[in-house]
């Protein structure tokens, strides 16, 4: 029997956290994508890391480069309990122009330019990690997948819908799982031969032998027509060139639910997706367990009191109904249903609430109508004010997506902000 916790041990792991997301609009003007709050009190990144930690992958390097100081804040907070002495860490990787005079100019430049590190570490094998999902994965499965298949590459990929795939790396593969073609963001994505409606969609989730990592960056650095990307350039390289297998994430997820035939993972990277993930955990039984004591999304922790709801009267009392609310939250007379609260959020009397994902240290007025919201960290909503009920009107101040969703930072309300987001 293969001990996976040797593998684990033997493994380190580089999460690329240093992409914008543009796709999530002004929710990305200040802060990179794996920084944007998730789920109530989590950030995107805590579920990459968690994976880490929790399947026994210790030795971490996160990779920084667009608006960091949200993130690295985060991670010197709440990621600093690995010890070191048991040769545990999470190091944070910051574009430093570390080789020549350029910043990241790519995923597989930002792994490149840190392999002197990498090195320092001996690995045996090298876990490539995108920090801006949101699932729940045992990377010791796939470390046993790779080892045992004999692998130079292993891809972890997931089915998606035909209709959404053009915007994932799309694989296909033989009988043997050996990946055979590899295409990033194709306009006509090939389906899977069982299951027309789905294709088979790249998770950014890649294990190499450290060695032959260490010489595909190296050519790749040398290829002076290369973008320096992973899933443009290493990966249809080593595809065309090398052995590489897929790994089915129905064959290393935690947590799934009985019944579910697809397994949860989430590319939150538009303003509609990561509207309705965070409003899929409002459910009775949501698809993804964050009450699950066995595998824990670990984040960082802030001392808060519980969240607090006043007054009875009719048309003033403080409730929330098939909601999260987080602590340190104010339910003043006012109600919630069917949102999600993140800490430090003060309701105030007669405001309504629903299908909203509200973030940290906001206030609502009083009056105050939201509905099918994304309200950004340190927004002061004035009283009366009506969000989400007027598609026309909230577009010429707010961005209105296409699945009718309403983004509200604090710089188009005309708030100046000072603090870290």
């Amino acid at each position: 029997m293969m001990d996976v916790g040797h593998l684990t041990r033997a493994t380190f792991a580089i999460v690329l956290a240093g992409g914008r997301g543009s796709r999530l609009m002004q929710l990305t003007d200040w802060r990179a994508k794996p920084a944007v709050p998730f789920g109530g009190k989590f950030r995107i990144i805590d579920f990459t890391l968690s994976n880490c930690v929790n399947s026994g992958v210790r030795r971490i390097g996160v990779a920084t480069q667009y608006k960091a100081q949200s993130l690295i804040q985060h991670l010197q907070r709440g990621w600093s309990f690995l010890d070191g002495r048991f040769r545990e860490f999470i190091d944070i990787l910051p574009a430093q122009q570390q080789v020549g005079e350029d910043w990241y100019r790519g995923t597989a430049d930002a792994v490149y330019q840190n392999l002197g590190l990498i090195r320092r570490n001996r690995p045996k094998y090298v876990l490539v990690l995108s920090g801006d999902h949101v699932y729940k994965m045992d990377y010791g499965c796939i470390l046993a997948d790779h080892v045992q298949s004999g692998a130079d590459l292993t891809v972890a990929c997931i089915d998606v819908p035909l209709a959404e795939a053009s915007a994932f790396g799309i694989m296909q593969v033989d009988a043997g799982r050996r990946v055979v073609r590899f295409a990033e963001k194709p306009a006509e994505p090939p389906p899977l031969p069982e299951r027309p409606d789905r294709a088979l969609a790249n998770m950014g989730v890649y294990v190499f032998d450290a060695e032959f990592l260490y010489a595909q960056l190296s050519r790749d650095h040398g290829d002076a027509g290369s973008t320096h990307d992973f899933g443009k350039d290493v990966i249809p390289h080593c595809v065309s060139h090398h052995q590489v297998k897929a790994h089915h994430f129905s064959d290393s997820c935690v947590g799934r639910l009985s019944g579910s035939t697809v397994p949860y993972w989430r590319d939150v990277g538009t303003i509609d997706a990561y509207w309705q993930a965070n409003m899929e955990l409002t459910k009775v039984t949501p698809d993804l367990n964050i009450y699950d004591e066995d595998w824990p999304v670990w984040t960082h922790q802030e001392q808060l009191p519980p969240a607090k709801f006043v007054f009875d009267d009719d048309g003033r009392r403080g409730m929330a109904v098939d909601s999260l609310v987080s602590g340190g939250n104010i339910i003043s007379g006012a109600s919630v249903r069917r949102s999600l609260l993140f800490s430090r959020v003060h309701v105030h009397s007669y405001a309504e609430i629903e299908d909203s994902v509200i973030l940290p240290d906001v206030h609502i007025g009083r009056h105050v109508r939201l509905r099918r919201v994304v309200i950004d960290k340190h927004c002061r909503i004035p009283d009366g004010m009506t969000i989400g009920h007027d598609a026309v009107a909230d577009g010429q101040r707010f961005f209105v997506s296409a699945g009718g969703i309403t983004l509200v930072t604090p710089d188009m309300l005309g708030q100046r902000v000072h603090a870290i987001r």
